[in-house]
């Protein structure tokens, strides 16, 4: 009898004692604020290619760092907010599409007839949904309009003239193709085109290959890769392609699992480089892949698809990613990639050159 009595104390002891854990835990404010909180994290990028330090002036250097850093803060406030990591990732690209420093949306290229062609893509790392967009000449933000085409379409990609008339039943606010010139861009179609017949003279010399951004031999492209609190990743990539290119030509930027790829299960990447390298070697999906099937970590598969894999093939340019714990690569084979990251105390981190 004192046994079972005894054994019943024991009972009622510990059912107060897990009772009053749970109200310690609920109530405590110091307990609370020790708890973890899920991580969110943003890294973007502004374009991989021949940045060297010497030929960059100071002024123009501020403008890309000030830039870089407004973006990044504009996608870190959703984030902190608790907005999702669709929402992040398309008002970011849309701060950088809007200035005429990236070759995306306003500082786009031209192509050799003159035009601007404008391509864009974003995937939701929750459902694998995606969105895509290419060779638009009228939407002032084409990295909204690919998450149209992923929300209010059963496509993942639209081109040209239909997806301009898509996006105008859905709301897109179309504008004047003279919106995209900038002297800049204009004046290096012009070189361009001058030393493609200077060379086109010559039957044993073939015309010049075509590179991204002119003199600067720099892939514009812009890009996001971002986690939100609920432990959802996104990325989204946006490009006006190559300076000089013809016959349609669409690079990596909009294809997905080649110049952007997202999946909750291991990473979100946005890319810039050498579109057709990065399409042949679906450069996004690999790093994924990497992860999934291989147990490799971020870093060691973004490291081993640019600087082994994508450098093998004779390819350039680079990555950001973020991974589902909130860590972030940035890998390049170039001299220089415009990027940036927001560091532990929420301030805006920005790099350019090799370090």
């Amino acid at each position: 009898m004192q046994r079972k009595n005894f054994i019943h104390r024991k009972l009622i002891l510990a059912t107060l004692s897990a009772l009053i854990g749970v109200f310690v835990m609920i109530y405590s404010p110091g307990l609370e604020a020790q708890s973890a909180e899920a991580p969110i994290g943003i890294v973007i990028h502004g374009g991989a290619g021949t940045i060297l330090k010497k030929n960059m002036s100071p002024e123009k250097e501020n403008a890309y760092r000030d830039k870089l850093s407004e973006a990044l803060m504009v996608g870190y406030e959703i984030l902190k907010n608790g907005g999702s990591s669709l929402d992040a990732v398309e008002k970011t690209i849309r701060v950088m599409e809007d200035s005429p420093l990236f070759n995306a949306g306003k500082g786009a290229v031209f192509t050799n007839a003159g035009t601007n062609e404008l391509d864009a893509s974003i995937m939701d790392g929750k459902t694998l949904n995606a969105g895509a967009v290419a060779g638009v000449k009228h939407v002032k933000n084409p990295i909204s309009l690919a998450r149209l085409v992923m929300e209010k379409s059963k496509h993942v990609m639209l081109v040209g003239d239909g997806a301009e008339e898509f996006g105008k039943q859905n709301g897109t606010k179309l504008v004047d193709p003279k919106y995209f010139f900038t002297k800049r861009r204009w004046q290096q179609l012009q070189k361009l085109k001058a030393r493609e017949q200077e060379n086109s003279n010559s039957e044993l010399e073939p015309p010049v290959q075509l590179d991204h951004d002119g003199d600067d031999h720099k892939f514009g492209t812009v890009g996001v890769a971002a986690l939100d609190k609920n432990g959802n990743l996104a990325a989204g990539t946006s490009t006006g392609g190559m300076t000089n290119k013809r016959w349609g030509r669409v690079g990596d930027s909009p294809v997905i699992g080649a110049g952007t790829y997202a999946n909750n299960k291991t990473c979100a990447v946005s890319a810039t480089g050498h579109g057709e390298y990065f399409i042949r070697g679906a450069i996004a999906h690999d790093i994924s892949a990497m992860m999934a099937y291989g147990g490799a970590s971020l870093q060691e598969a973004a490291h081993h698809v640019i600087m082994e894999k994508l450098t093998e093939m004779g390819g350039t340019g680079g990555v950001i990613a973020i991974d589902k714990a909130g860590n972030i690569a940035m890998p390049f084979n170039t001299s220089g990639m415009y990027r940036g990251f927001i560091d532990k105390n929420g301030k805006p981190v920005i790099k350019i050159y090799q370090e």
